[in-house]
């Protein structure tokens, strides 16, 4: 469902539609367009949509132009998640993902209702009780991000899996993993990076009914293209994106830079 979006070139790898974009405002609007398309789907079939979406540096453009300049979202209608929260990190943490989407979503666009990853106390049961609430509100859109070690949420080369058991998990984070996030500005140095986080994992993403990668950056150009031109591997987790068809995947001229035209 791609809605009325306006691309610079489109083309398919794997299964994947692969939108690029001329720069990052394009993308931006493109994919917040797309977004509410399906929610209005939803909502239309249903009364009431569910969306989870990623947090996180590139994800800020997308966001914006999704809550500030995307007039027909049914925000009264949609019940917001997000993917992971780092372990020992409570709801009012500069750098907790829960702030992220009550400041950046929440807030702004009122949602019907929000429900947050818990970074604080038993990580077992917080993954088990958002597995729980998963379970019970099926994804109509999942919004996510790739990392500049190819993860999709927090799960990282070391613990992914593409026929994971359960649906939310508790994982330990690579060093790359953790230098991003210092490198984003969230943390100062990588001892202050939690090495522990809940996250959902790749096929309780995956199986939402429409997914959309926005990737923006040069940073992420190099896992842009191991996960379209690489092998499909849990060495590179975003690669399993391109055997979808259900995925869009939004780009911008630098983070499709490598790839072949």
């Amino acid at each position: 469902m791609l809605g009325n979006v306006t691309v610079s070139t489109a083309t398919t790898f794997g299964r994947a539609p692969v939108l690029v974009h001329a720069d990052v405002a394009e993308m931006a609007r493109a994919a917040a367009d797309q977004a509410a398309t399906v929610l209005g789907a939803a909502v239309r079939d249903r009364g009431m949509a569910h969306a989870m979406f990623a947090t996180g540096n590139s994800q800020l453009a997308f966001v914006e132009a999704l809550v500030t300049r995307t007039p027909d979202v049914p925000w009264r209608d949609v019940v917001v998640f997000h993917m992971d929260e780092y372990v020992g990190i409570g709801a009012d943490h500069p750098a907790g993902f829960q702030r992220w989407i009550r400041e950046r979503i929440v807030t702004p666009a009122a949602p019907r209702a929000a429900h947050y990853v818990e970074g604080l106390g038993d990580p077992a049961a917080a993954a088990a009780r958002y597995a729980e609430l998963l379970a019970h509100h099926p994804l109509d859109l999942c919004c996510l991000g790739i990392g500049e070690n190819g993860h999709l949420a927090f799960n990282d080369p070391g613990v992914a899996d593409f026929d994971d058991p359960l649906d939310v998990k508790v994982v330990e984070l690579e060093a790359a993993c953790r230098q991003q996030q210092v490198n984003e500005g969230h943390f100062p140095d990588v001892a202050s990076v939690p090495s522990l986080a809940i996250t959902v994992t790749i096929p309780a993403l995956v199986g939402a009914a429409h997914v959309l990668a926005i990737v923006p950056e040069a940073r992420k150009a190099q896992p842009v293209h191991a996960a379209l031109t690489g092998p499909v591997s849990t060495r590179c987790p975003a690669s399993v994106l391109r055997t979808m068809p259900h995925v869009t995947i939004h780009l911008e001229e630098e983070s499709a830079r490598l790839l072949p035209r």
